[in-house]
């Protein structure tokens, strides 16, 4: 069970193992930390700032989470401010970094790979995924997003021609625009 911990005990007498409470982030893979760590984040900003879309929350040397914001009138440093105030169980375990996504915004989303249709996009996957014509693997793609459904992108992956890829999103490790 992944939310929760156990505690195994062996010596004299009968061997017990007995459930001590939640399992400390430590011990989750990392997917799972980053996936709990978002929607957490989500949820907390939810009522105190609902206009800020959080991108991507990730951890960064096992001390540091790092969250990509949005918003629709722009990130500004007073957001931000706002965003790290609103987040003090984060900032207790963790230090915060908090930022607007830039030009090589991150894709973390299903929405997101829709919204960016036409554009050029990096893709990195957690294990090999085939081309379309079923030749080479790779973990690594480049190219124009040219279809985002609810399980999969497809991006026209650079090459002469292009090749083109779907990706199920479960099995993307990162992803981001790219400048053209």
């Amino acid at each position: 069970m992944l939310d929760s911990y156990y505690s195994f005990r062996s010596g004299f007498g009968p061997d017990v193992v007995q459930k001590v409470g939640a399992r400390p982030l430590f011990l989750w893979p990392k997917e799972v930390q980053v996936r709990t760590i978002q929607t957490d984040i989500e949820a907390r900003l939810a009522d105190s700032e609902p206009d800020v879309e959080v991108l991507l929350a990730e951890v960064v040397g096992g001390s540091t989470v790092r969250l990509f914001i949005d918003h629709p009138d722009g990130v500004t440093l007073g957001l931000c401010e706002r965003v790290t105030k609103a987040l003090p169980e984060v900032r207790e375990r963790y230090a915060l970094e908090v930022s607007s996504p830039g030009t090589e915004r991150p894709l973390s989303k299903p929405q997101h790979f829709h919204r960016y249709l036409g554009r050029r996009a990096r893709v990195r996957t957690t294990g090999d995924v085939r081309d379309a014509a079923g030749g080479r693997r790779h973990k690594s793609f480049t190219g124009e997003l040219v279809g985002a459904s609810q399980d999969a992108v497809t991006i026209a992956a650079d090459g002469d021609p292009p090749t083109l890829v779907a990706i199920p999103y479960a099995e993307i490790h990162r992803s981001n625009l790219i400048e053209e």
